[in-house]
């Protein structure tokens, strides 16, 4: 390969025949263009004649440099010239890509995706067997190299994991592959302790290459509470330049649909690697709170998830009776008080006032007695998921409360009077604690060896007593009994809040009984003696991308292993539920430090740009193409010939040859209302939104005659060629569908035209707004689209929305789907929200959501990129790669219809009649 600057050619050898360009220049010099043909009746009288010093015409000057310009195009073109070569010296031998595809890879993926592409191109002209090799999901020891064909095949399924890389795990299995290899190395760009012996490791066995992204990645860790305030630790790495960061606070709004609580902004100094954000949250916002995140980064580390050691919980204490003047540590209080203020709000007001404010645990210490207006209500409010907490006292001894019967609002039967030393049923000695059973919610707790009671109530024997008993002491009898009632529970401490009966409000276990039994919630970090033996349900789980999802049938962890364990398949981060509240495992943990790699000077670090070779020689083929077309017109034009009847003929296939023509308009101009009316209602006719983009009109008009080719070849409707609206002039009635993509550069429609949009929409019309930057941005996220979106929508009567639940009948309203991709695949869709009281009938596999279509659709995935073709039927725009990228492309047609079905049919899939035939479909 010869290299002449930034080009290279293939074929070096054919360059030699530019040395004929001059002597091709005298041939075309001496040969005369063709003369001109002209009848004049007086030539015949110069037959005959000889002019003893004929001179031969020449040809112009500029036409022989159009034809020496069209000879070295083609020598040129056919030397295969290639711009920006791969100078490198080609590599030989078995080739390893390993990619650390963890969470901080993330964020630019689809840049790695395209660099591990160009890689894999690269082997594949050198020739060389190759393996790709992600470190968050090793193979097994044997490494399987291939062709690297085969390896591209499956690149798509290729995904990072919302963990880090675990060092030891990858030592290890590298001291268990044999075999020399060169290792190309796609890095997150955070260091991690055992990186330079893994370094060490793959440099022992051949090359390394290694390639890292310059942007920084930023983190988040677990928020916690400080004098009222919720604190987060926001960490970048590397940390470079100045740099200001906006942290959100997302949760539930009143209606159900997650909206933004609270943001605040942090600002990174030159050479700053942590910054704390705070929030200045009221308690009924705090408590809604479900996470984190930093916005515009799309990673898992970016997102810290809240659960309930977030939350201070309201408490409402009562006594049975008064407090001891001057005798604090008598109080029945007291103790309570001790253990609970530091991470709940306590609430000591009448009953009757505390009902209504809805606390999350009630506790009544020595309460025996209830007024029938108090039992009625806290039975009500237990069923409905509350908390009652009671102790025992002399109060509660000496009622005959729960004695003939069970009381609603007590675990078990109690005999009479109690058991203390010295009475009718004396111990002879306090009695110690009996180990929790696995079963209980307290085991795993250790027992201090100087607990110790000495008066208890005692329980009635029934069938259903052991079931009921969580703790007991050494000689079996209850300490501690509960029962579920509706869908809250009733607990019993057989022993008093205060240290009368036992030395338990004394000790440490008094809090950690609470907090087990989720009286209370502390805001410390999970330590493996705090979770010891208890099991948790993961609920939700956290994706490489920032998004939660459904957990599925997941088997539970114990809860050493979610406090301890590192991030893996076995323990990912996410959402997990134990018997009575609910903890978060985040990517990073208190304290965690996000530190930039550092490689040393024997290593080559490049970035994900790939430099791939540009093919010079269609260019100069083409080139040299329409110089010879010229050269034709130009020959003809000097002949004489253009000029005559057939002339035009030949300047139109000039024309053609040059691909030069008028390109089809891609929407209506100016359609004057009564022909749009008849156009529009004649037959179903889709439209989009004008946004004054060229190219982004030409990509929403290809993407619905797309939709509207699949829809008449698929379904009974037989849609009319697409229609650009232009919200100012245009009337918008006609339309069942508007599909708006959102861009930042449309200016806002007028106050007419909004009117019009709100018209439209309490009519029964939707439009879906189509941001098109799912890929790097989520709904509600400070993204470009989302600016754009709120501003353009902000006019508009959009109702409360909610993302897609999964039983909407936009979900089989023709196919049966779960996801809803475009050009990007996000499984977010938002729609307007169901009522408050739609609830699943019995017999039905879903509820009835709405009578009607909703008029809002959001979305970020570019749908109309991915339904786009041109006139000859060709897909438009590239989706994902191979096979995979062929069936996102199904399903984006797939939503399409579903979609459009929807809008024209309602919830008609929702009728009772279709439940056996979705039933069958769906396997239940």
């Amino acid at each position: 390969m010869f290299t002449l600057g930034p080009i290279a050619f293939a074929s070096p050898g054919l360059l030699l025949l530019l040395l004929a360009l001059p002597i091709l220049w005298l041939i075309l010099r001496a040969v005369p263009p063709a003369p001109i043909t002209r009848r004049f009746p007086g030539v015949a009288l110069l037959l005959g004649l000889n002019d003893p010093e004929s001179e031969t015409d020449k040809t112009p000057w500029w036409l022989l440099l159009l034809r020496a310009l069209a000879v070295a195009a083609m020598i040129l073109g056919f030397a295969g010239p290639i711009l920006n070569p791969d100078e490198r010296t080609p590599g030989t031998g078995p080739l390893l890509i390993a990619a650390d595809a963890s969470w901080a890879s993330a964020r630019d993926w689809s840049a790695r995706q395209d660099r591990l592409e160009a890689l894999l191109e690269e082997a594949a002209r050198d020739g060389r067997p190759v393996a790709l090799v992600t470190l968050t999901d090793l193979p097994p020891a044997e490494i399987a190299f291939g062709a690297p064909e085969a390896e591209r095949a499956r690149l798509p399924g290729v995904q990072p994991k919302p963990w880090p890389v675990n060092g030891p795990e990858v030592l290890a299995w590298l001291e268990a592959v044999e075999g020399d290899f060169d290792t190309f190395w796609m890095s997150d760009g955070l260091d991690w302790p055992e990186r330079d012996a893994v370094r060490a490791a793959l440099e022992a066995r051949g090359a390394v290459r290694v390639f890292e992204s310059p942007r920084a990645v930023f983190g988040i860790s677990p928020a916690r509470i400080e004098d009222g305030e919720v604190r987060v630790e926001v960490l970048r790495s590397p940390p470079a330049g100045e740099r200001p960061v906006t942290v959100i606070a997302r949760g539930p709004g009143p209606n159900g649909v997650t909206r933004e609580l609270g943001r605040t902004e942090v600002v990174f100094e030159a050479g700053e690697a942590t910054q704390e954000a705070v929030f200045d949250l009221p308690p009924e916002l705090r408590n809604r709170v479900t996470r984190f995140e930093v916005t515009g980064q799309t990673t898992a580390g970016a997102v810290s998830l809240a659960d309930d050691a977030l939350r201070r919980r309201e408490i409402a204490l009562f006594a049975g009776r008064d407090d001891r003047e001057g005798l604090e540590l008598l109080t029945p209080l007291h103790y309570l008080r001790r253990a609970l203020e530091p991470t709940a709000d306590l609430l000591e007001v009448p009953l009757v006032d505390a009902l209504p404010a809805n606390p999350d645990v009630i506790i009544l210490a020595d309460v025996a007695q209830l007024a029938p207006t108090e039992a009625e209500g806290i039975t009500e409010w237990v069923e409905n998921g509350g908390l009652l907490v009671r102790f025992a006292g002399p109060r509660l001894a000496a009622s005959d409360v729960s004695r003939l019967e069970e009381d609603p609002l007590m675990p078990v039967r109690l005999r009479a009077g109690g058991r203390s030393v010295g009475g009718a049923m004396s111990w002879g000695e306090p009695k110690a604690l009996r180990p929790f059973s696995s079963s209980s919610p307290f085991f795993g707790l250790p027992l201090p060896e100087d607990v110790a009671v000495t008066a208890q109530v005692m329980a009635q024997p029934d069938p259903n007593l052991p079931d009921r008993v969580v703790a007991a002491l050494t000689d079996g009898t209850p300490l501690v009994t509960r029962k579920a009632l509706g869908q809250g529970q009733v607990v019993l401490f057989h022993v008093t809040a205060n240290a009368e009966w036992s030395s338990l409000p004394l000790s440490g276990l008094f809090v950690q009984m609470l907090e087990r039994l989720a009286v209370s919630s502390r805001p410390t970090a999970l330590t493996a003696e705090a979770l010891a033996g208890t099991t948790w349900v993961p609920e939700q789980l956290l994706g490489p991308f920032g998004t939660l999802e459904e957990a599925g049938q997941l088997a539970g962890i114990p809860g050493e292993d979610l406090a301890e364990a590192p991030l893996s398949a076995e323990v990912p981060p996410g959402l997990y539920a134990g018997d009575d509240r609910r903890l978060a495992r985040n990517v990073l943990g208190a304290g965690a430090v996000l530190a930039p790699s550092v490689w040393p000077p024997s290593i080559t670090v490049e970035g994900l740009e790939a430099q791939r070779d540009q093919p010079l020689a269609g260019f100069l083929l083409t080139a040299a193409l329409a110089l010879l077309a010229l050269d034709i017109l130009a020959a003809l034009w000097l002949s004489g010939r253009l000029r005559q009847a057939h002339g035009a003929a030949a300047a139109a296939l000039v024309v053609v040859l040059l691909g030069l023509g008028t390109p089809p308009a891609t929407a209506q101009e100016g359609i004057p209302d009564d022909v749009l009316a008849l156009e529009a209602t004649t037959a179903v006719v889709l439209a989009h939104v004008r946004t004054g983009d060229p190219r982004l009109d030409e990509i929403a008009y290809a993407g619905l005659r797309g939709l509207s080719q699949i829809l008449t070849q698929r379904t009974s409707i037989e849609p009319d060629d697409p229609i650009t609206v232009d919200l100012e002039t245009d009337e918008l009635a006609f339309f069942p569908f508007l599909y708006w993509p959102v861009s930042d550069s449309q200016p806002l429609p007028s106050a007419e035209a909004y009117a019009k949009l709100n018209r439209y929409l309490r009519g029964g019309g939707m439009i879906l707004f189509d941001t098109r930057d799912a890929d790097v941005a989520q709904f509600g996220n400070d993204s470009r689209g989302m600016r754009a979106l709120r501003r353009l929508a902000a006019p508009l009567d959009v109702p409360p929305l909610e993302v897609l639940p999964a039983d909407h009948v936009l979900t089989r309203t023709f196919y049966l789907l779960q996801d809803f991709p475009g050009r990007h695949n996000n499984r977010t869709l938002w729609v307007e929200a169901a009522p408050p009281d739609a609830e699943q009938v019995e017999g039905m596999p879903f509820r009835n959501l709405n009578d009607g279509v909703t008029p809002v659709v959001i979305g970020g995935n570019d749908w109309a990129a991915a339904w786009a073709v041109d006139e000859a039927g060709r897909a438009m725009v590239p989706v994902g790669r191979g096979f995979s990228g062929r069936q996102q492309r199904e399903l984006a047609y797939r939503f399409g219809v579903n979609l459009i079905m929807h809008v024209l049919t309602g919830n008609y899939k929702s009728d009772q009649v279709h439940v056996p035939a979705l039933l069958e479909r769906l396997g239940q």
